[in-house]
């Protein structure tokens, strides 16, 4: 069976939860690859808002089996609260896998990661402060705690105590206070306990599903030009939240891979710093937010907004060899008059548009192609013919069955 990805194709936030929301219904296996807690998707089903940060989308159907992929770095407390909350809400996690070889982030890195930011003054990342980072770097510096390490809690116990040491003399440097370490130790211990039976060789289970033919569809967190190689370096994220960090994240090698759906809205958001030649800084920017809700699911921040960007897509294409895109939100500009979509650049980089006219339409219940204003098919149909690849789902309200099937 293929293996289908679904990527973000721009600084994230796209709506991927919702997408990969629909999609799981026709698989068995929902595999989370790369990031960690500084990601939040958001479904809606009915009356009902499932606000996710580490368990992968397709926890909601009973007959999923998530997974959280060996490339996740994951954060103990938000994971059990998570569980706890999706528990109380009859949302079984009982088939949850975590790879034995994810690494797990420790008080440490949270403490380390608003240090770093503070000595960068006006030249921050802008990161959610959650330790993601430091934990990816303890990875890269091999001195990282893996998941499996919970399955042997005296030799667990030594190692949360030997890094949180060796990392308050880091911090103390930097000006920060120590950590408690017997309280970490303590906590840490009752945390493992808890994970152990969650822990697998995820690799081994996932390239099993694949001999019984099952369907398998791989999640990233956060978005192309977030990507620690190809985004807008240095305010990116600490992973590879491409399609080729599905295969490494997962385990999985590029030939299973046969359908890479690349997530875009109608219009650009990013959080934090960094580059945005589409920016909208006016009050067409804040009915944009207003509108679009546009505020993060994990830290609240207020997201900056601007018009769609084919250059970008394009390149995004390219970079994650997308097969078709999914365009969520399409509905949050049915009050506007006029539509600006970005095709290329000015020699300095100034952003060159295509003005379309606005529909004035509230599309929001629309669930049939046919019913779509004229306006939107245009808009459509200048995504696809500027990018290469074909629009197959296009998101038209925040509910479940708000989409429309586009080819």
């Amino acid at each position: 069976m293929p293996v289908t990805v679904v990527v973000g194709a721009q600084w994230g936030d796209e709506g991927k939860a919702k997408v990969i929301d629909l999609l799981a219904a026709e698989h068995t296996h929902v595999v989370r690859y790369q990031g960690g807690h500084n990601a939040g998707h958001t479904v809606v089903v009915g009356t009902e808002r499932y606000a996710l940060q580490l368990i992968p989308s397709g926890v909601l159907y009973p007959h999923i089996i998530p997974v959280i992929g060996n490339g996740v770095v994951v954060d103990l407390p938000t994971l059990f609260r998570e569980i706890d909350t999706l528990e109380s809400r009859n949302i079984s996690c009982a088939k949850l896998k975590v790879s034995s070889q994810c690494h797990l982030i420790f008080p440490w890195h949270q403490t380390l990661d608003a240090l770093y930011e503070a000595v960068r003054g006006d030249d921050r990342i802008g990161t959610t402060l959650k330790g993601i980072g430091p934990a990816y770097a303890d990875k890269a510096r091999r001195i990282g705690i893996r998941a499996s390490e919970v399955l042997h809690p005296n030799t667990f116990a030594e190692s949360v105590r030997a890094q949180a040491f060796a990392h308050n003399s880091e911090i103390i440097a930097l000006g920060g206070d120590p950590l408690d370490v017997d309280d970490i130790v303590a906590t840490f211990a009752v945390l493992g306990a808890r994970l152990a039976p969650y822990v697998t060789d995820t690799v081994e289970m996932l390239h099993e599903a694949l001999d019984r033919d099952d369907a398998l569809l791989l999640e990233g967190a956060q978005a192309t030009f977030l990507d620690l190689d190809h985004g807008t370096y240095p305010f990116v994220t600490s992973s590879n939240p491409t399609a080729g960090g599905a295969c490494v994240g997962t385990g999985i090698g590029p030939r299973y891979l046969t359908r890479i759906v690349g997530i875009t809205k109608a219009y650009s958001t990013r959080v934090g710093s960094g580059p945005f030649p589409t920016e909208l800084t006016d009050e067409l920017g804040d009915k944009l937010v207003e509108i679009g809700r546009e505020f993060g699911t994990v830290t609240g921040r207020r997201r900056r907004c601007g018009w769609l960007d084919l250059v970008m897509l394009r390149k995004a294409v390219r970079i994650n060899s997308l097969t078709e895109l999914a365009l969520t939100k399409l509905d949050v500009l049915d009050t506007f008059e006029e539509i600006k979509v970005c095709t290329d650049y000015t020699a300095d980089g100034q952003p060159i548009y295509e003005v379309l006219p606005g529909w004035l339409t509230d599309i929001s219940a629309t669930t049939d192609v046919d019913a779509l204003p004229a306006g939107a098919h245009a808009l459509i149909e200048l995504v696809e013919r500027e990018v290469g690849i074909p629009v197959r789902i296009v998101g038209t309200g925040a509910e479940r069955e708000s989409y429309v099937t586009w080819q």
